[in-house]
């Protein structure tokens, strides 16, 4: 129980440390670039504690489900008639969005006028709204860095682990009363021998161990090392119908994704499995299918969210790949370093909560790029288009025009909360009633 609650404390931690350096990610460049910061909060719901800095109220808030940096004027005014607003429509959308650009005027005190939000250039607008998901990139990729090069990946290598007595029929059959020995037992494999080649041809890693024996056909030589001494083995191999692997160790499949059957030699040997510290050079390709792949559970995530609602409330299982609450995230972390789930030392499921924490990194970046308000990438996105808009006036020749009005997308704010409110709550309930299976 002890270890469970640490790691819920540690994902935690991670969690709000997450959320508390993405809004230092919007602070610091609002202020670099002269913009006036009322609040800096982490959490939503009541303040639990609070102190000011200067101009800036910094604080934590009960609820840790994100964050937010408040910045004067974020919405320009519609329209000016001697610094008043023109009146508002009858529309209640209408007053919606005029009621948000009085609120984001009224902040805007006695010298204030130049320090708003809006009257900052395309560039600086970008880098204030980009700061926050950037942030979590940098933390992502620091994170994965520290493991890759330090903790390692894990990986069979050809050291043999433990050697099958039998080999069965049945592969799911452990009981060999009355069945032949292992191939591995009758060429003399032990316990400790590294395989250095199959069939004369060099190994380094056991995929292509693995490759090198469902190629050998019947009968197998293997180079092994034992205590210093390299030994020459011969095994005749027992044929089953497998599924047949590439050099990397994937599996082979057809045009359907199914995985594709033959004959393949049965050695009874099994691998070690090791943390192989990586160079630098491996942390691009593993932060760039990071992000691919979250990139995929993102665009997916409608489609997901039915498949989440059909296992919460049916009786289908929960895609361990497929989207989780803070709750599930924490039972998971739970799960791993109580070692309920996964073997190894909790040093080395410690490691594997730190990546969790880089996967959530990963995701907050990605999701957050969504061009919706009130996510950053709905302000990126319109600070784009007034870009866009600004630099086509001057190949024209025309006029610069202003600002992007987009206090004109909150009702799409409005209808994304909601929405985003109904999926955590979803996903908390499932996580609950049927959390996802690490087993």
């Amino acid at each position: 129980m002890l270890l469970y609650v640490l790691g819920v404390l540690v994902i935690a931690v991670g969690i709000a440390v997450s959320i508390a350096l993405h809004e230092v990610g919007h602070l610091v460049p609002a202020k670099i670039f002269g913009v006036k910061v009322p609040q800096y909060m982490v959490g939503f719901g009541p303040t639990l504690w609070s102190t000011r800095r200067g101009e800036t109220e910094y604080g934590i808030k009960a609820i840790p489900l994100g964050g937010y940096v408040r910045m004067i004027g974020m919405f320009p005014p519609r329209a000016q008639d001697g610094g008043r607003l023109r009146r508002a429509t009858s529309n209640p959308v209408q007053q919606m969005i005029e009621q948000a650009r009085q609120d984001s005027l009224d902040e805007v005190g006695p010298g204030d006028e130049d320090r708003v939000f809006y009257r900052l250039p395309v560039w600086q607008r970008l880098v204030v709204m980009a700061g926050g998901p950037l942030m979590n990139l940098a933390i992502s990729v620091v994170l994965m860095t520290l493991i890759l090069t330090v903790h390692g990946i894990g990986t069979n290598v050809p050291t043999v682990s433990a050697v099958a007595q039998c080999a069965p029929a049945d592969v799911t059959d452990d009981n060999c009363a009355g069945q032949p020995a292992s191939p591995a037992v009758r060429a003399g494999f032990q316990v400790g021998d590294t395989i250095l080649a199959v069939d004369g041809t060099p190994v380094t890693g056991w995929a292509d161990t693995t490759y090198a024996i469902q190629n050998a056909g019947e009968q197998a030589t293997f180079l092994v090392e034992r205590d210093g001494r390299e030994l020459t083995l011969t095994a005749d191999l027992v044929m089953r119908e497998r599924p047949l692997v590439q050099p990397d160790g994937t599996v082979t499949v057809d045009a359907q994704g199914e995985p594709v059957l033959g004959p393949v030699g049965f050695l009874g040997a099994s691998p070690t499995f090791v943390y192989e510290p990586q160079p630098v050079t491996a942390v691009p390709g593993v932060v760039g299918d990071m992000f691919t792949g979250t990139a995929r559970v993102i665009f997916t995530l409608p489609q997901r969210m039915v498949d989440v609602a059909q296992a919460a409330f049916g009786t289908e299982e929960r895609d361990a790949e497929g989207p989780m609450s803070v709750v599930g995230v924490g039972r998971v972390a739970g799960e791993v370093t109580s070692g309920d789930v996964l073997g190894g030392t909790l040093g080395e499921r410690l490691w594997i909560v730190l990546a969790l924490i880089a996967s959530l990194n990963m995701a907050l970046f990605v999701f957050n790029l969504v061009p919706l308000l009130p996510l950053d990438g709905g302000h990126i996105a319109g600070a784009l288009w007034e870009g866009l808009k600004k630099a086509w006036a001057r190949v024209r020749g025309l006029p610069v025009p202003g600002p992007v009005d987009t206090a004109k997308a909150l009702p799409v704010a409005y209808a994304v909360a909601v929405g985003l409110l109904g999926m955590t709550a979803l996903l908390i309930y499932a996580d609950i009633v049927r959390p996802v299976s690490l087993g």
